[in-house]
């Protein structure tokens, strides 16, 4: 099976279905589009990239991407996404890692690969051109499709193998345990599309729906809130950091974000106080997956219903929760003995089945690390209750052991984000000579103040004493990779010199 069929069966079927949108322009029918990839491939195949060979990505957000992405596949070449905020030197990296010998590379980012040393060939999207493909390349379930390199916060990133079966099922449990696609509906690129956004666009040309990449190339919440109301059943991914920020932008200039269809946030913590505010702001058009690259987007989901349920006796806690699994994986939530833990108990999230990663691209000791008997640690702890809803704590790596109890940043986190004085916060652990590690918070203040007094207080009335913070420390603004996601290695070396 070959993901590029999908396509190739729209362009035949519905051909005249608008595609692919610059802004508002149109810029191919689906007939286009399939074309265009056919004939990109054609091009590949004449450079004499073969199936299997890889084939780098380094472009921003626009419909070209989509051309790219899916003219790989019909070659039966293995797409190598890299994140377009990425320095020259962190993607001349990874393509080299993934032997990649041609990677498409937008005005920009093609001076930044060559003078960060990549030895491959640098293509523009519209360079190659050869005869079309009369049909995708075969490929069998179990072939690469998609090179994906993790954000490699504590080292070099590793590539994770993701096979044509792995977005199948990723696609099918979207449709089954998310959310439901039809062709009037149009998913807007805001996030990069080397990563979740990207993914999601399976699932959107195979029910032939208009795919829209904005003018910015990016996340600019006015936008979204004008493309949205311009195309109407608009479906959007979003870190929880940029549903945080749609809010306060609507806010700001009173847009309710008409034309928005569904949300849907992941890849990184979502706080209950954020979601409560967007869901006031926007309505009941929020749902939540949970993934990971070596099993992406669908270990997880709570929906949309789920998000805005306020009758429910434990509404709540649902709401800080990641939802329930997915159909495409087992999940087990299991102990240091690797046993199995009761509802309620925490332990490391361990998951298997055709969602999951073959391993990691040329790193045996890696992919042996990340298995046992077949099941994948995920470095994630979790709670699943009587009902089958997993409340994740934090990575593993994260988790404080102060006074030998177990302190889980993100329950400190949640608590202090209620305090009106807080407007964003990370807690980490420190060295402490006494207690192991002591909990510490640093705090972006919401004022030009930040009263300590009164967050310890706050603390104390609404968590154990021993999980409070021992120290807080005001910052303007806390350190961020390019996903979103807080660097806490970074706040953990901030320590060092305070």
């Amino acid at each position: 099976m070959n993901l590029a069929n999908w396509l190739a069966r729209m362009g035949t079927s519905r051909g005249a279905t608008p595609a692919l949108f610059n802004g508002t322009d149109q810029i191919a029918t689906y007939q286009g589009f399939a074309r265009a990839a056919a004939v990109l491939a054609g091009g590949l195949l004449t450079c004499g990239v073969k199936p299997g060979d890889r084939v780098g990505i380094f472009m921003t957000n626009r419909p070209d991407y989509l051309i790219v992405l899916f003219g790989i596949w019909y070659a039966g070449g293995v797409a190598v996404p890299v994140n377009a905020r990425l320095h020259g030197k962190e993607a001349a990296w990874i393509l080299h890692h993934a032997e990649a010998a041609f990677c498409f590379a937008s005005n920009g980012l093609d001076a930044d690969l060559a003078n960060a040393g990549y030895a491959g060939e640098i293509l523009e999207a519209g360079q190659l051109k050869g005869s079309p493909c009369v049909e995708p390349a075969a490929r069998a379930p179990d072939d690469l499709a998609w090179l994906f390199y993790t954000s490699g916060t504590t080292g070099r990133p590793k590539g994770v193998m993701i096979t044509h079966r792995m977005l199948m099922t990723m696609t099918l449990s979207y449709f089954s345990d998310v959310d439901a696609v039809d062709a009037s509906h149009a998913t807007l690129y805001a996030a990069p599309m080397s990563h979740g956004a990207g993914l999601y666009a399976l699932a959107h040309v195979l029910k032939g729906a208009r795919h829209v990449c904005p003018l910015s190339g990016g996340f600019e919440p006015a936008e979204i809130f004008e493309l949205a109301d311009h195309f109407g059943q608009m479906h959007l991914f979003a870190a929880p950091t940029m549903v945080k920020r749609m809010t306060q932008v609507a806010r700001e200039v009173g847009a309710k974000g008409q034309g928005l269809r569904r949300v849907i946030y992941g890849g990184g913590p979502m706080y209950v106080s954020d979601i409560l505010e967007a869901v006031d702001c926007f309505g009941a058009i929020f749902a939540q997956i949970y993934g990971q690259g070596e099993a992406p987007m669908a270990i997880t989901a709570l929906s949309a219903e789920e998000v805005a349920a306020r009758s429910p006796p434990d509404w709540r806690m649902r709401l800080g929760s990641v939802g329930r699994v997915q159909s495409g994986v087992d999940l087990r939530i299991c102990g240091p003995d690797g046993r199995t833990v009761p509802a309620g108990q925490a332990g490391e999230i361990m998951v298997r089945g055709d969602l999951v990663m073959p391993g990691y691209w040329r790193n045996p000791e890696g992919t042996a690390k990340a298995f046992v008997e077949g099941w994948l640690l995920t470095g994630d702890i979790g709670v699943m209750d009587k009902s089958g809803y997993v409340t994740l704590q934090d990575r593993s790596k994260d988790m404080i052991i102060s006074g030998g109890a177990n302190v889980y940043p993100r329950e400190v986190e949640e608590c202090l984000l209620l305090h009106p004085q807080v407007r964003e916060v990370s807690v980490v652990g420190r060295l402490s000579a006494d207690w192991g590690e002591d909990v510490v918070a640093f705090v972006v203040p919401e004022g030009a103040t930040m009263d300590t007094a009164a967050l310890d207080a706050h603390c104390c009335e609404n968590i154990a004493r021993f999980k409070r913070p021992k120290a807080y420390f005001a910052v303007p603004d806390l350190p961020k990779n390019n996903y979103g996601k807080v660097l806490k290695t970074e706040l953990r070396e901030r320590l060092k010199s305070i």
